[in-house]
């Protein structure tokens, strides 16, 4: 579905990602964790287009979509919720989602992706005329969400949505997450989160200084003690875990 190969990524002389190579298979539900300044979000927006590759390859599906100008990932089927969430708060919040729809093939369904959305993020039918401005971060983060599927993408990708949001909002973003990976959208998840992050994902990349520096299973991971010491505050001696492979 998606594949980068040593991709390396600079802001002038300075290099964000090097020698980064990641994969998601279809349908399938990956996460990026790592540190603040680690480069996920650099590594979500060189997905999304938004940043150019300095060197390597981004494959999306049997294209290779590397040098492909930023306006044209949309059309591939990519969609990216931006940290942030970046909505037009002025616009009422069915312009928001409507914005959404705009490339070729979700214009004719933009109907029935309305519906959807409704009711997925419930009661989101009952603020289609209010301005985006007017609601709660947790609801501007549904609306971002919603805005994003209403290109029907089968790559989404989430750059920290669980950000500044109440525990039960983000339990309720989780959910919604997981049904829509559940629908066969592949979903890539970059989140500091990390316990929630790796509780709904199939696989997970840990991003350090840009550079991957482990993968695998979340199971796997887990038994890794330096990882949870680093990433869930785990006494990886006290809960016996030392030592484990």
């Amino acid at each position: 579905m998606l594949e980068l190969r040593s991709v390396e990524v600079r802001y002038g002389a300075a290099v964000a990602l090097r020698d980064v190579s990641l994969r998601i298979d279809p349908g399938e539900l990956v996460c990026v964790v790592g540190p603040n300044g680690a480069g996920k979000s650099t590594l979500i927006n060189v997905i999304a287009g938004i940043h150019r590759a300095a060197s390597g390859t981004i494959t999306l599906g049997s294209r290779d979509v590397t040098r492909l100008p930023a306006c044209r990932f949309c059309a591939e089927g990519v969609a990216i919720v931006p940290e942030g969430r970046r909505l037009f708060t002025t616009m009422t919040v069915r312009e928001n989602l409507e914005l959404g729809s705009y490339r070729s093939g979700a214009r004719a369904t933009r109907r029935m992706s309305l519906k959807r959305v409704a009711s997925m993020f419930r009661p989101m039918g009952d603020w289609f005329d209010r301005p985006a401005g007017a609601l709660s971060g947790g609801q501007q983060q549904m609306v971002a969400i919603a805005r994003a599927l209403m290109s029907r993408p089968r790559l989404l990708l989430l750059d920290e949505p669980s950000l500044g949001l109440a525990p039960v909002i983000v339990l309720e973003l989780f959910d919604i997450i997981k049904r829509v990976n559940a629908e066969g959208v592949s979903v890539l998840l970059v989140e500091q989160n990390v316990a929630m992050a790796l509780d709904i994902a199939a696989r997970a990349y840990v991003l350090e200084q840009g550079c991957i520096v482990a993968t695998g299973t979340p199971e796997a991971l887990l038994r890794e003690p330096h990882i949870r010491r680093a990433y869930l505050g785990a006494d990886a001696e006290a809960d016996g875990t030392a030592g484990a492979k």
